[in-house]
């Protein structure tokens, strides 16, 4: 018997896994209830209060008491913390403040309404996030839950009661409260509460009662509440029998273990099952076990487990194939790991005529391994036939299939007696008898490794009588002279036996292992490079190079386009045999269809769909490399697990899209809120303004200088608009593409000149100094971009200096022959910190002053140097101001001479006179 006390690595990896994530982790305490009004914050509150008296540190983070006298009194003597308030839609809400929840840091917080969602604005979008950061805090938390808030059962509860539960909890974060307490009420007492009152007003009481609160409803939400702590409770039980390696099976719940074979009553079986399981309401589990007696099983019979353990599936039992020595070793081990109290074998027709029939039955093995095992028997019907072409086989259920005959195994196991035996015989006088028996010992232990039982018995039985025909006296007889040899003969026959059997086992498990092995470094390399792949092409690519390599000749990908067209998305040659037709039956029923299924099975190939829980991302479909061992369960059981891995990296890609595509969105709709933002505050500004001027001039009392100087205000207003717009469209012009570059020899000086000219209103008293080298005057560039530049820079310093300050323009060549274009002001300077910011879109550097913009016009500076191959930088000076720095590439001067009229001709932009100058 094998020994079901010892924990597997891998169990004992997870669970110091799990101390470890709990030793800091704050623990988690629900009071759950089946609907509202069965009391769940007035236990939460009581158990506050014990908790404060055994001195406990408790805080009241926020308690929902929904005007009941009773939960509202409790609160009282324990430590409230403030609400946080919270402006949404015009209104001032309250809500739970996390961060001074965190400052705190409370023994015990109490956290009201787990699934409660929280004002937008608030950290989390829901309170149970709230909830989790305070235990990753360390802060122990009691909260309350109603069974309908359970994501798994939202479904559930609409179809019973008519209502969809909008705030959902999911079950992943129930399981692993650390306590659930179930907090219990009849339905006639809810009832009767509502009535009086204590749940609801009475007018809010009398719509309840006749809506969710009806009593059908409450006892099915109650039963709903109780089954789910008792899943709960049961999963705390298996935790505490894993780590107390208890063995012994508590049979706390009805669970069922259902054995299968080969044998051709599977199916009654199964179905027999089920009916049981559901008359039951429990969990069952259907196995089949692999045995060193059914490794040479046909082709046919390992189909049959298929077919059968798809039934299984079909009729929601939880299904495996598992390895062991024996059937009853298997069956028994596997009901300790699960706890399984019950297990349902098939009686054999043969063996209930044959009582006595040589070989052990399966449900006295089965009583061995273990006596507090209850065994469910199920009859079969009648005898099983023979037809000409195959024996059905027995199942093993009673009797276990022999193996198949190994010729080989035979031929080996006579050679091998016979060379120890001719080389002995020469050897006998060097060798003692007992030596001779170590000998055939040893001949035995190799055939039954190497090839198996029925040739491991037979060399077993071949030593026994070459040892008595050629080293017993009388030598070549069979006659014995001393009667002690029978003896020795007999328990070298046993220990023959004996060797051979475990030998035979020794061989299944190092098969078993070995393959789980190979398994499981298959699966590994292909999760990793799923893992790696970051498009569907490169998954796609990888999971068909694995499933050519290990399972089909031919691995074809289908998926949708943008128009729901199905496209190949595998480079590799279309078979004949691929049908289009069957690809998208299987795309629009999500079913598996082809070889090895109950649909459109003419087909020579398999189509499998790549589904998630609420969609069908693609097909596959698969060219079997050979058909028969495509359909064993082994081989089925591989291309499930590989499937799943290949829907995971595809759904995970298809995810990354979706949160790609709605960031692309929510941020195309923050700059488009702050552009309309800022549009609406600084063009409201000038037209207002234009607007008083308008009227201004309209009077008829205006001298002929004031309407000049309206006019000229007027203007002055127009250009801040026309500035504006020009910046909005050459940034749309920048960010489309659409700007393209007309590189020429200009002057720089006349560049900065005509930007002074038209800021010149706007200067008032500060003072312009330019510096700009003769030799360097000309440079090869596009005039109308850098002049844009240019009177942004020149705009952003008369914005942020005051109106006596000075404004230096300088240009230069630096150490790696690049042109540097400065613009210096001598005004307050960036603030610390933003020297990079202040490029951002939409960023000012005194977003609190009076200046205008949109906080575009630096950001378009960048962009356009950018485009012309440069960069823009920018720092603060000593004492005080800004300075921003243009870095553009070189490019030496023509060979002819400057002043010659070809040059001139040919740079229309340069001016004649500024060049005498």
């Amino acid at each position: 018997m094998m020994n079901i006390n010892r924990p597997s690595p891998d169990a004992l990896l997870q669970q110091i896994k799990q101390q470890e994530y709990t030793v800091n982790r704050g623990k988690l305490k629900i009071f759950f209830g089946a609907s509202a009004g069965v009391g769940k914050t007035y236990d939460m509150l009581t158990s506050a209060h014990q908790a404060q008296a055994h001195g406990r540190n408790v805080l009241v983070g926020i308690v929902e008491t929904h005007g009941r006298s009773e939960t509202a009194a409790l609160v009282q003597g324990l430590s409230v913390l403030p609400l946080r308030e919270i402006e949404y839609r015009g209104q001032m809400l309250q809500e739970f403040d996390i961060d001074a929840a965190l400052a705190s840091h409370p023994d015990i917080l109490l956290v009201d309404e787990l699934a409660h969602s929280n004002i937008p604005g608030s950290r989390h979008p829901k309170r149970w996030h709230d909830v989790e950061e305070l235990l990753k805090a360390g802060i122990s938390v009691y909260t309350t839950l109603n069974v309908q808030h359970l994501e798994s059962l939202n479904d559930v509860v609409n179809q019973i009661t008519g209502v969809v539960v909008q705030e959902t909890l999911p079950d992943w974060f129930f399981d692993q409260a650390n306590e659930v307490v179930l907090v219990d009420l009849p339905a006639d007492e809810l009832l009767a509460r509502l009535h009086e009152g204590k749940v609801y007003i009475p007018s809010q009481a009398k719509h309840a009662i006749n809506n969710f609160f009806r009593k059908g409803n409450l006892i099915a939400l109650r039963e709903l509440a109780l089954r789910r702590t008792a899943d709960l409770v049961d999963a705390d039980m298996q935790d505490y029998r894993n780590q107390a390696r208890i063995s012994p099976i508590w049979n706390t719940a009805d669970q069922l273990l259902v054995g299968i074979s080969t044998g051709a009553h599977s199916e009654r079986l199964i179905r027999h099952a089920a009916r049981l399981a559901s008359s039951l309401h429990s969990q069952w589990y259907v196995v089949h076990v692999d045995t060193p007696r059914g490794l040479n099983r046909s082709v046919n019979n390992k189909q049959k487990v298929l077919e059968a353990l798809r039934l299984a599936d079909d009729l929601g039992a939880k299904t495996e194939v598992i390895s062991a020595i024996t059937v009853a070793e298997g069956l028994t081990s596997y009901a300790h790991q699960f706890n399984i109290g019950r297990i349902i074998i098939g009686q054999n027709y043969a063996n209930r005529s044959r009582p006595y029939h040589w070989r052990q039955s399966l449900v006295r093995r089965i009583s061995q391994q273990d006596v507090n095992l209850d065994l469910i028997l199920v009859n079969q019907t009648k005898k099983l036939s023979k037809t000409t072409n195959e024996r059905q086989s027995p199942s093993w259920n009673v009797a276990e299939l022999s193996s198949v005959d190994n010729r080989n195994g035979y031929l080996m196991a006579v050679l091998g007696c016979g060379l120890v035996t001719v080389t002995l015989v020469a050897l006998t006088r060097w060798f003692d008898l007992a030596n001779v028996v170590m000998l055939y010992l040893l001949v035995i232990v190799f055939i039954s490794v190497r090839f198996g039982r029925a040739p491991g018995i037979l060399a077993a039985f071949l030593s026994v009588l070459s040892f008595d025909l050629f080293f017993v006296e009388p030598k070549l007889s069979f006659n014995v002279s001393d009667v002690q040899y029978l003896v020795t003969f007999a328990v070298m026959l046993v220990v023959s036996l004996i060797i051979n059997n475990l030998a035979v086992g020794l061989r299944f498990q190092a098969q078993a292992a070995r393959k789980r092995e190979q398994q499981a470094i298959s699966m590994s390399y292909l999760a990793q490079s799923l893992s790696a792949a970051r498009k569907n092409d490169d998954i796609i690519s990888q999971a068909a190079a694995w499933l050519t390599q290990h399972i089909a000749s031919t691995a074809i990908v289908v998926m949708p386009d943008s128009n729901n067209k199905l496209i190949v998305m595998t480079d590799c040659t279309i078979p004949a045999e691929f049908n289009w037709v069957v690809t998208r039956w299987v795309f629009d029923h999500n079913e598996s269809a082809g070889l090895g299924t109950n649909t459109l099975t003419a087909n020579t190939m398999h189509y499998r769909a790549l589904a998630t829980s609420n969609q069908v991302l693609g097909v596959l479909a698969l060219m079997p490399t050979d058909s028969e061992s495509f359909n064993q369960p082994e081989q089925q059981r591989t291309l499930d697990m590989a499937i799943a891995q290949i829907t995971l990296a595809l759904e995970r890609v298809y995810y990354a899209k979706v949160a790609q595509t709605a960031l692309i969105k929510v941020e195309s709709e923050r700059l488009r809120g702050t552009l309309l933002s800022a549009l609406s505050h600084d063009i409201r500004t000038p037209i207002t303004v234009l607007s008083g001027l308008a009227s201004s001039l309209a009077t008829q009392t205006l001298t002929v200088s004031e309407q000049k100087q309206l006019a000229v205000d007027i203007e002055q207003q127009a250009n801040v608009i026309q500035r504006l717009v020009i910046n909005i469209l050459d940034y749309v012009s920048l960010q489309s593409g659409g700007m393209k570059l007309n590189k020429q020899w200009v002057s720089l000086e006349e560049i900065v000149g005509s930007n002074i000219r038209q800021l010149e209103h706007y200067l008032k008293e500060r003072q312009i100094e330019i510096d700009i080298p003769h030799n360097i005057d000309f440079i090869y560039t596009d005039e109308l971009i850098l002049s844009r530049i240019l009177n942004n820079l020149i705009t952003n310093a008369i914005n942020y200096t005051p109106d006596d300050a000075c404004i230096c323009i300088k240009a230069m060549l630096d150490n790696n022959q690049q042109y540097l274009i400065t613009v210096t002001d001598t005004g307050e300077g960036l603030p610390v910190g933003m020297e990079t910011q202040i490029f951002e879109r939409f960023t000012r550097g005194n977003s609190e002053g009076t200046t205008t913009g949109l906080g575009l016009g630096l950001a378009l500076s960048r962009d356009l140097v950018e485009h012309l191959g440069g960069t823009l930088s920018a720092n603060n000076i000593q004492p005080h101001g800004a300075q921003f720095i243009i870095t553009l590439p070189w490019q030496p001067l023509p060979e002819q001479d400057l002043l010659s009229d070809d040059f001139i001709a040919s740079s229309p932009n340069i001016d004649s006179a500024n060049l005498a100058r």
